[in-house]
């Protein structure tokens, strides 16, 4: 397995535990369920995305071989 597959499944780990800590209830209207979850769906899917290549490109960069 490659070394990206590892970073996406720390990244999403990772991800979705920190945002456990976020309150995010009161951003969004009453009764609005479905779309905050979409919402809530697609920031975690950007994040991981974000922190997966970052985290690739980092390792890419410090790499001598």
């Amino acid at each position: 397995m490659s070394a990206k597959f590892f970073l996406y499944l720390f990244s999403s780990i990772v991800v979705i535990w920190s945002f456990d800590a976020i309150n995010i209830n009161q951003i969004f209207k009453k009764n609005k369920i479905s779309q905050a979850k979409v919402f809530y769906f697609l920031l975690a899917v950007c994040m991981i995305q974000l922190l997966t290549t970052f985290l690739y490109d980092l390792y890419e960069a410090t790499k001598f071989f």
